[in-house]
């Protein structure tokens, strides 16, 4: 089993690895599927799949109304994408929803949406595809307005994204929702989280919410102070994200299936923007390190030290073995940052009105 597999897997019922180990010896036909860009497709739900590998973690949604996807990875891997989606299912692509403007969630808007068509193409019973043109060729994209704003041209200057990549749905306000292939589906905006424009998405039959950015599974999240971001906004997504999530259970007593060796059954999956899948109890533990890491700062601020002292103070230490790193773009030390950052501004801002 691929590496990237094996970490996606980590942290789910022992059952659901059984299960895929099962369906490997009995079938032939892997759950997971490898291309030549080390693109990993994993089964969540009979109709629900999450692609890693692209850049961004991609959900996908399949049924008999076509495919939705949440994200579409990056640039690069729009053509590997494209191809796992078309081993899943012949339908096309008709919805893409975006949770936020980074360019690991975008790069492929322009690729898979042009891949595919809009609800008012129909799919002809014998699944052919009836040849339409114009505005009906492609997938909507749908995501906050805050996205379109961001990926458009700042202060005049050249967008760094194709204009047909930009959300051609954009909504405003808390909350949009409808249906697709017999599943309610809701986009819930989280202000000033990770950025201004950040959103989850809930597939209410399913029991999967695509957190986006929101929670990252390999490092310490990315709050982009410039873009509206703030650990404050950052905690009132993980909290909403925890009251989502439903735990695994029956806790006590006999497991469904009569194994008392059996793991408890069920449980909400949440697609991280990057790593693993994550449970309620990885949420709570996520926000955890948040608000220790936060409330550490905050007390050293109170003590009149500056940024670098701070820093050297480390006081995401304790974490930083599972989310730090010295490198990259986004170390222990940019995390700090961007929640000194943060509190400070915050301190100074006036109260809303």
């Amino acid at each position: 089993m691929n590496s990237i597999l094996k970490f996606l897997l980590r942290g789910r019922a022992l059952t659901v690895c059984a299960a895929i180990g099962a369906a490997h010896a009995s079938s032939g036909i892997a759950v997971a599927q490898q291309s030549a860009a080390n693109i990993e497709v994993l089964q969540l739900r009979p109709n629900l799949y999450l692609i890693a590998g692209a850049g961004g973690n991609v959900a996908v949604q399949v049924g008999p109304d076509g495919v939705l996807l949440v994200n579409t990875g990056a640039q690069e891997s729009s053509s590997q994408v494209l191809a796992a989606i078309q081993k899943l299912t012949e339908q096309p692509i008709r919805y893409v929803i975006n949770t936020n403007a980074d360019a690991d969630v975008v790069g492929g808007n322009a690729a898979l949406s042009k891949a595919g068509q809009s609800l008012a193409t129909p799919i002809r019973p014998a699944g052919r595809q009836v040849r339409v043109t114009g505005l009906n060729a492609f997938a909507p994209i749908v995501a906050h307005e805050n996205v379109l704003r961001g990926m458009r041209a700042p202060g005049g200057q050249a967008s760094p994204f194709p204009t047909d990549a930009w959300p051609s749905e954009p909504f405003n306000g808390r909350r949009k929702s409808f249906y697709f292939n017999g599943e309610g589906i809701e986009i819930v905006h989280q202000p000033r989280a990770h950025s201004d424009g950040d959103v989850l998405v809930f597939f209410r039959r399913s029991d999967v919410v695509a957190a986006g950015h929101l929670v990252d599974a390999t490092r310490f999240p990315v709050i982009d102070v410039a873009r509206g971001g703030s650990v404050q906004g950052e905690l009132d997504a993980l909290n909403r994200l925890i009251e989502l999530a439903i735990p695994a259970g029956p806790h006590v007593g006999t497991p469904l299936d009569g194994n008392p060796t059996s793991p408890p059954a069920g449980g909400t999956e949440v697609v991280t923007g990057l790593g693993r899948i994550y449970r309620q109890i990885d949420l709570v533990n996520y926000r955890d390190m948040v608000v220790i890491i936060r409330d550490r700062i905050q007390h050293l601020i109170s003590q009149k030290m500056t940024l670098d002292q701070i820093k050297a103070a480390r006081p995401a230490e304790a974490y930083e073995p599972e989310y730090g790193t010295t490198s990259g773009t986004w170390t222990a030390a940019n995390f700090v940052e961007a929640v000194y950052t943060s509190l400070t501004k915050a301190n100074t801002s006036q109260p809303e009105r």
